[in-house]
């Protein structure tokens, strides 16, 4: 499921790209909050409360006049309408969403067949559809308001794992999350009927600003069921003759996307599936990891009444594949509605070559403050989003330290770069302004 192509041999480049985004693949990245073993049994942690730490509550970003016009109007979404009260819900305490997340909700970039993002999904289903005679359900079009149980329960995760907390999702209320993951729908899927399905969509994480990092992304999930007839003259059981159609599947999948590439398979963790892979390819002159999968655990069949069967599951993030295929530098590009970005591609061809149509260069500022124990970066990154949007290229702690009186010191330098144009110094130093005062304000730390 926080997201992107990563180099296999740059540890730095793993940490940082989690699961959307994020994406690592879809929820089976290694390096996203799903992917880590799950911490012993103890007490839930400080950080981890049963209901949301007021000083991170207070920590709701500024409504910006974009986002502001965004929620003016309600979204519709697999048939379901969305209004703003519906996800922002400022006298709910449990809720922790701002308007620029809700501006997001129904813009469903992997649904414009002119954009990268909807060419790599088609790019797939066309894969599958070859393949497998049209036998896999496509679903690209369910509502990101899903509850926790669906979000996390019905996939295994456990209640003290730490992609539950507050700093890491976006709560509607304490029982409704906006989706991490598209694994979301999976048991709701089963319960159906449905054996083969394809499930893309726009998912959500509270996480850092870089270029590789966006609170909202899309991913895809795969999944196939297999009846004991189908194993059953193999010569092997069930597990392994799920496993060695999945990897047969999805070597196929990375040769459609990359064409004829060296490959190997990486044994990891997900709580959902046992064995669990990681798929990385040899290209650019570098191991990249493209997704991850795994043979599903039977807890999760037989819940939805799959008792005799097997099945596999892969998922990967669109953005971490289609930065790689199109060349697009950062992940901010995809949500870009000039013409000088969005005329570049056309539906049906991948991997066109994105030409940059600018090179407006950054601004540093750099801001230093004493933090308290409530302090966390994520919530930092959802203030200063809130007040710059897409104009804030990158937040990243600099320095650090605790002084005598044991008081820890962060010093952060935010890069501001549009994409589209120069930025003005007017307007940078009153974003950087209202930065200072909301980081104040709403985090409670003390500025130095």
């Amino acid at each position: 499921m926080r997201s992107l192509i990563r180099s296999a041999s740059s540890r730095l480049l793993r940490a940082r790209a989690r699961a959307m985004a994020t994406p690592s693949a879809a929820r089976f990245s290694p390096s996203s909050n799903l992917a880590r073993p799950p911490p012993p049994r103890l007490p839930l942690p400080r950080f981890l409360p049963p209901t949301p730490p007021q000083a991170l509550l207070r920590a709701r970003p500024l409504r910006t006049s974009a986002a502001v016009a965004a929620a003016a109007a309600a979204v519709e979404v697999g048939g379901v309408k969305i209004a703003r009260e519906d996800v922002v819900k400022e006298e709910d305490p449990t809720n922790n969403v701002p308007d620029t997340i809700y501006s997001k909700i129904g813009l469903q970039l992997h649904r414009r067949d002119n954009h990268p993002l909807g060419i790599l999904k088609n790019t797939i289903y066309n894969y599958f559809d070859k393949n497998f005679s049209g036998n896999f359900n496509k679903f690209d079009d369910l509502c990101p308001l899903v509850s926790i149980k669906q979000n996390f329960d019905d996939v295994l995760v456990p209640a003290d794992h730490v992609s539950r907390s507050y700093n890491d999702t976006y709560y509607v209320d304490a029982q409704t999350v906006l989706r991490c993951h598209t694994s979301a729908h999976q048991a709701e899927l089963l319960r159906d009927g449905h054996t083969h399905f394809l499930v893309t969509g726009d998912v959500y994480r509270r996480d850092s600003i870089d270029s590789t990092h966006y609170p909202c992304f899309h991913q895809m999930e795969g999944f196939r069921v297999f009846s004991p007839d189908e194993w059953s003259d193999s010569g092997m059981d069930g597990t392994a003759y799920a496993a060695a159609d999945l990897k047969k599947t999805l070597e196929g999948l990375a040769k459609h996307l990359f064409g004829a590439v060296e490959m190997r398979w990486v044994d990891t963790y997900f709580p959902f599936t046992n064995p669990s892979f990681e798929l990385e390819i040899y290209f650019q002159d570098d191991w990249l990891e493209v997704l991850g999968c795994g043979v599903t655990e039977q807890e999760i069949l037989k819940n939805n009444g799959r008792t005799d069967n097997v099945a596999w599951a892969f998922g990967l993030g669109l953005e971490r594949l289609a930065m790689v295929l199109f060349d697009i530098p950062d992940i901010r590009l995809f949500w870009s509605n000039d013409k000088r970005f969005t005329s570049q591609f056309s539906e049906g061809k991948l991997g066109v070559k994105f030409k940059p149509f600018s090179k407006f260069p950054p601004c540093y500022k750099d801001m230093s403050f004493w933090i308290n124990e409530e302090f966390t970066e994520n919530n930092l990154c959802e203030v200063v989003r809130g007040i710059a949007g897409d104009l804030v290229e990158e937040v990243k702690l600099i320095d650090n330290f605790t002084n005598k009186k044991g008081m820890t010191s962060h010093c952060y330098r935010i890069a501001y770069r549009s994409m589209e144009r120069s930025l003005t110094d007017e307007e940078i130093n009153d974003m950087q302004w209202n930065v200072r005062e909301e980081v104040q304000n709403k985090l409670k730390v003390e500025l130095r």
